[in-house]
């Protein structure tokens, strides 16, 4: 054996340390960011979540559910598609467009050829509901809401996935879920009546017979009734009261492998260089996290775009330019991360006008705007992308300083964000952490596999990087997973960026 492959101990604790107890968020304001994601991954409205776990309650409660199944009906409608991103990679593969094929899919549009590529979606549908499960357990919900997540995808007739489920073997919650996300979708798409037709043909197909004749006669009137505006119910005192807001980020990126743990670090690097540049502690904390919200518009994109080697057309800038302005319309369906999501929003707009989606210029960008774009930046060049390379620090720092001489970065800002970069530091910081340090063993060479296939290396690609037989590689992965009690590489990632071992 050699000296790389020794065992090494890891102390892994949250990396929420270094941003000083910023990044947590109320589990409602959590659970909204996670539907709206999913939305924008599934090509749905922005508040297509909410509009289903208001109808899941409703359906709980018509099947004789309780208080309390009632609201495990509504998380697990609102959070369904909280494992989506972890398998947009495995669609893009499929269909070319992620979130187009996906709306096709939930809003039974599919064409002939495109439900010939999703003839076995397992695969996807193992991923997607490990990562859903896991995120449920990580947010401390209850065990009724994990176990609906972990079975999203299952069916009544047994011909779900991932593991074929049949009957009374699969959770009441998902079949709640799952009727009321086709109702609220199909309605949408199709209208009411036609909506209705179609969840009486999955009547014992998708779910039982019997819940959809139970539901049916109310069907119209809580579909009109989401129109009202819903009261905010008070939140069960079983529940935790916050949740890292890094987990959001986190889920985020797992929608492209190259991007894993970008957002943490554009967090830290940005709030120490506000410390840097006297910014006062409230701005500080609002850029740390408007970092890690900035990213939420980009779930709306393809794969196939933020992929793309070359020059992009006109149609994929359009939707790029957008991604700030679905980020800033998720704050606003927040209550209390409406700032937070503005700031993250100006993250690509530029002193000379030509950033985007509001084209701002030098007269309406303040100190907070300028470092939040000036540390995205820099971490972008810092960070591998499909098409190249990390940018060396000099090599960085050259690219930073022409846009500065180009009147698109302000001189302060960057001086700040390259200072922090280089390890200069305001003053010595105190650490809080958000959670009790867990701690795992790896060998040295499974930590640089798990590195490796975090973003998104086939073994094959980590052999030849690491100079190890394919074989080496799967036995390294296979102990990982094991470690880290999972089974996809997509959960691997979400559970070692929580853990801050990537």
């Amino acid at each position: 054996m050699d000296t790389a492959a020794r065992a090494t101990t890891f102390s892994l604790s949250l990396p929420a340390a270094s941003l000083h107890g910023h990044d947590t968020a109320t589990l409602a304001q959590a659970m909204g960011l996670l539907a709206i994601v999913g939305d924008l991954s599934m090509g749905q409205p922005i508040d297509g979540s909410a509009r289903a776990a208001r109808l899941a309650a409703r359906v709980a409660a018509a099947a004789g559910g309780d208080a309390a199944a009632c609201e495990h009906a509504r998380m697990v409608a609102l959070l369904r598609w909280s494992g989506c991103t972890a398998n947009a990679t495995g669609f893009a593969a499929l269909m070319g467009d992620d979130v187009g094929g996906r709306h096709a899919l939930v809003s039974r549009t599919l064409n002939p050829q495109q439900a010939t590529q999703l003839a076995d979606t397992t695969v996807l549908a193992e991923i997607h509901c490990e990562v859903s499960g896991d995120i449920a357990a990580m947010m401390g919900l209850p065990a009724a809401v994990e176990s609906g997540l972990r079975n999203v995808w299952e069916q009544f007739d047994g011909n779900g996935n991932p593991h074929r489920l049949r009957g009374d073997a699969v959770p009441d919650v998902v079949f709640h879920a799952n009727l009321a996300g086709d109702l609220e979708i199909l309605s949408r798409v199709h209208g009411a009546g036609r909506a209705l037709e179609m969840v009486a043909q999955l009547g014992d197909v998708k779910y039982p017979a019997r819940l959809v004749a139970l539901v049916a006669p109310h069907a119209r009137a809580w579909l009109d009734e989401l129109e009202s505006v819903e009261e905010q119910a008070p939140q069960p005192d079983f529940l935790p009261v916050s949740v890292p807001l890094t987990l959001v980020a986190d889920m985020i990126e797992l929608k492209l492998p190259w991007l894993a743990g970008y957002s943490r670090r554009v967090a830290v690097l940005a709030q120490e260089a506000a410390q840097l540049a006297g910014l006062p502690e409230a701005q500080q904390r609002g850029l740390a996290r408007a970092a890690l919200l900035h990213g939420i518009g980009r779930a709306a994109v393809a794969n196939t775009v933020w992929e793309r080697n070359g020059k992009l057309s006109a149609a994929d800038w359009e939707a790029v330019r957008l991604v700030p302005y679905w980020t800033a319309r998720a704050g606003s369906h927040i209550p209390g991360l409406g700032p937070d999501a503005q700031l993250a929003s100006h993250v690509y707009e530029r002193l000379d006008g030509s950033g985007y989606f509001r084209s701002l210029d030098a007269g309406m960008l303040g100190a907070p705007q300028r470092l939040l774009g000036a540390a995205a930046a820099q971490v972008a060049l810092r960070s591998p992308r499909p098409w190249r390379a990390a940018h060396e620090p000099a090599a960085a720092t050259a690219l930073l300083e022409a846009q500065v001489t180009g009147g698109r970065f302000d001189r302060a800002a960057v001086d700040a964000v390259l200072a922090a970069a280089a390890g200069v530091r305001a003053a010595p910081g105190g650490a809080v952490g958000a959670g009790a340090p867990v701690r795992a063993t790896l060998s040295a060479r499974e930590a640089e596999v798990l590195q490796r296939i975090s973003l998104g290396e086939s073994n094959k690609e980590a052999a030849r990087a690491m100079r190890i037989s394919p074989s080496t590689v799967r036995t390294h992965v296979e102990s990982i997973f094991r470690k880290l009690d999972c089974s996809t590489r997509a959960a691997a990632t979400l559970k070692a960026l929580t853990l801050g071992l990537i």
